[in-house]
């Protein structure tokens, strides 16, 4: 009304006033009263902001990468930043310029020269697995960038969250990847087989020593019972030769025994010894040997009789 206007800003805006060309007041949050015809404002928002990336580049082999994700950054000097873009703003509010729409696209870009130096030195399969380093080295030096510094800009944080190569290149990856770990498995699978053969190999060779350490055994067993055996006869031997040693002894005492008996009768004549002996001897011995003395002599006998009460005693002496 009258071309007196108001402004209020938030928290997180840096306002500056100027009139006739002179910083009037300035500061974050103000709120006032302004002379329109006379004023400029400016509205520098101080809050951090994402920017979002995906840019392509070309490696060290000559292959096309993109260069996808996110930047965090803030205005940590917002007059240097209302000196180089501007931030003015109309009675609504509104923005009067697309320099602060084009505040993302000038960091990205900036961003974007700084990733190609360190792409351009790396071959596609380094760049494909550094997204990580990548981050970790464009962060200082986005930093230390004098394009952003001029704008009065603080880079908070930068994330690659990807770098992916063409869809021909990727289909090529693909499928020499999926070679590679095809003969990774054959490989996996040749050395399980052989494994298993090595295996059953130590199995038969084990149950064979297991079958010759028994059969080992079996004829240490059976030359122990031969010699036990042996043993046995060599004691049985030594008693037999014990024994017919004993009754050669033996044999040889009675011999000398009975040849010490019949030492003194050697010369005597048998006839005088059974006479010697007759008073102890069977009367039919007797008389058998009476007949064996007239058989001898029978040239010399011209008759002989026996009488049958004679022979019936003996006969009857027999039959007792």
């Amino acid at each position: 009304m009258f071309g007196i206007g108001f402004m209020k800003a938030a928290p997180t805006t840096y306002v500056i006033h100027s009139a006739n060309g002179r910083v009037r007041r300035e500061g974050a949050g103000l709120s006032f009263f302004y002379w329109g015809p006379a004023s400029t404002l400016s509205a520098v928002p101080l809050a951090s902001a994402d920017a979002p990336f995906a840019f392509e580049e070309k490696t060290a082999d000559f292959q096309s990468v993109t260069v996808q994700g996110q930047l965090t950054y803030r205005v940590a000097d917002p007059r240097r930043a209302a000196s180089v873009l501007d931030f003015s703003v109309g009675p609504d509010g509104a923005y009067r310029s697309e320099d602060p729409a084009r505040l993302d696209e000038r960091l990205v870009r900036a961003a974007q020269v700084l990733a190609r130096g360190v792409v351009e030195r790396k071959t596609l399969r380094e760049a494909l697995a550094s997204a990580d380093a990548l981050a970790a080295e464009l962060l200082p030096a986005l930093k230390r960038d004098p394009a952003v510094s001029l704008m009065g800009l603080e880079v908070l944080s930068f994330a690659v969250q990807s770098v992916r190569p063409t869809p021909e290149m990727a289909r090529a990856l693909e499928a020499e990847a999926r070679e590679a770990l095809q003969r990774e498995s054959d490989e996996a699978i040749y050395e399980r087989r052989n494994a298993a053969v090595e295996q059953e190999r130590k199995i038969k060779e084990n149950e064979l020593d297991t079958e010759i350490a028994v059969e080992e055994k079996r004829r240490r067993v059976r030359e122990t019972q031969m010699e036990a055996e042996i043993a046995v006869e060599e004691r049985r031997r030594e008693l037999i030769d014990r024994r017919v040693e004993n009754e050669r002894k033996d044999a040889d005492s009675r011999s000398y025994a009975i040849e010490a008996v019949l030492r003194p009768v050697r010369g005597v004549d048998w006839r005088t010894l059974m006479a010697v002996a007759a008073g102890g001897a069977d009367p039919k011995v007797m008389i058998a040997l009476a007949f064996r003395e007239l058989a001898e002599n029978a040239q010399k006998i011209g008759e002989l009789n026996v009488t049958p009460d004679l022979l019936k005693s003996l006969l009857a002496g027999e039959r007792k």
